[in-house]
C-alpha cells in the first residue's frame, strides 16, 4: 500500500489527468446564471457557453456536459457521448487549467453536444482540444479588453 502524505510538494504524472468532483458544475444558481448571461461561441461540435463568475468551489475551473435529448432520444446514446466528451476534457485540461490559474478568476463553462450524429472519440478529442484553445482565447481578449476601458 503506497504511502500518502498530506505535505507532498510536488504533482504526481497521474495527478494531471484527473476529473474530480469539485470542478464539475452542480450548482444549479451558477447553471441558471450561465445560461442566462453568459457568453457563447461554437467550435464543431460543441458549443460553449462560459462566464466568469464566483463558483462555490475554490477551483479556478467548474465545467458541465450536456447532450441534447431531442438530438438522441436514448440514454445510453446520450451517456455514452458524455463520457466520451469527459474522457476527451479529462485528457486536454492541463494546460487550460494552468492557463485558468495564472490569471486569478474563476470561470463557469458548459459544454453543449451540438451534432447530430454520434461522432467517435477522436473527433470528439479533435473538438475538444479546439473548443478549450478558443476558450482560452475568448477569456484572454475579454481580460484585455476589461483592462483597457477601467
Amino acid at each position: 500500500m503506497p504511502f500518502f502524505s498530506p505535505y507532498k510538494q510536488h504533482i504526481m504524472p497521474h495527478e494531471l489527468f484527473i476529473f474530480p468532483k469539485n470542478e464539475k458544475l452542480c450548482s444549479h444558481t451558477v447553471i441558471e446564471l450561465l445560461f442566462a448571461e453568459g457568453a457563447s461561441f461554437v467550435s464543431y461540435p460543441f458549443r460553449v457557453i462560459y462566464l466568469p463568475t464566483q463558483l462555490p468551489q475554490d477551483v479556478p475551473v467548474q465545467v458541465m456536459f450536456s447532450i441534447s435529448k431531442k438530438r438522441f432520444k436514448r440514454a445510453v446514446h446520450r451517456n455514452l457521448l458524455k463520457r466520451r466528451c469527459r474522457e476527451a476534457y479529462r485528457l486536454n485540461r492541463k494546460q487550460f487549467m494552468e492557463v485558468q490559474r495564472q490569471s486569478d478568476q474563476q470561470i463557469a463553462f458548459a459544454m453543449v453536444y451540438i451534432s447530430s450524429e454520434q461522432l467517435p472519440y477522436s473527433k470528439i478529442c479533435k473538438g475538444m482540444i479546439k473548443s478549450l484553445s478558443k476558450l482560452n482565447q475568448q477569456l484572454r481578449q475579454n481580460k484585455n479588453g476589461n483592462e483597457t476601458v477601467e
